[in-house]
């Protein structure tokens, strides 16, 4: 796989010198937009492709302002599943880092409000009980956790569940931490889509019932 660029590499850390980006893979050559409208149809090779193109920028991006940087890798692939949310409604109107980086900022926003009001709330407040809404959500997870491949299931779980930084499971598993990051970026896309397959059959049964 080779990237083309006609400025120097985003890895050199000027992220607004990038004019235009393709990817070269397998002979094939993918702009933004094409790989925008290959996600919007359901490639999930074109979502990693995005992904390893603009991981280290927006990775960066949020560094230069959490100061953590374990919340700086998550606040990246929260920016990237809602780029992948948002693939069919993308116009390419104008330049795709500025669309990109829109995303990353509104997710910078989110996170910070919330931090605002986590830091707001009273010690002795009881956390509010995810079951209220929905009492058979950590059945979902755990059924779609199980039709993940091994790899996908067992890397989201050293995640979630042991909390693992990104580190320590690029140790635990002897694996590049960059793999690892893309690892988890593609398992949270698998889970993502278990579970939107998984709580849709409730609500359509119930529309089915009427």
């Amino acid at each position: 796989m080779k990237t083309v660029q006609s400025a120097r590499p985003w890895g050199g850390g000027n992220f607004s010198a990038i004019r235009d980006t393709t990817l070269l893979h397998g002979g094939d050559v993918s702009t933004d937009a094409e790989l925008m409208d290959r996600i919007a149809r359901g490639s999930q090779d074109a979502a990693e492709l995005l992904f390893q193109r603009y991981r280290q920028p927006v990775w960066q991006f949020f560094r230069r302002r959490v100061s953590d940087p374990a919340v700086a890798e998550e606040l990246a692939q929260d920016t990237f599943v809602a780029v992948i949310e948002g693939a069919a409604r993308y116009e390419g109107r104008g330049a795709f880092r500025s669309y990109l980086f829109g995303i990353a900022y509104n997710v910078l926003l989110a996170e910070r409000r919330n931090h605002a009001r986590r830091a707001a709330e009273p010690l002795d407040a009881d956390p509010p009980s995810p079951g209220v809404a929905h009492p058979d959500a950590g059945i979902w997870v755990r059924r779609a956790l199980a039709t993940l491949d091994e790899n996908d299931r067992e890397i989201l779980m050293l995640r979630e569940y042991e909390e693992l930084s990104y580190q320590e499971i690029a140790e635990l598993r002897r694996t590049p931490l960059n793999t690892v990051r893309s690892q988890l970026f593609r398992a949270r896309l698998a889970l993502k889509h278990a579970l939107e397959a998984r709580t849709a059959q409730p609500a359509r049964r119930s529309h089915v019932s009427r």
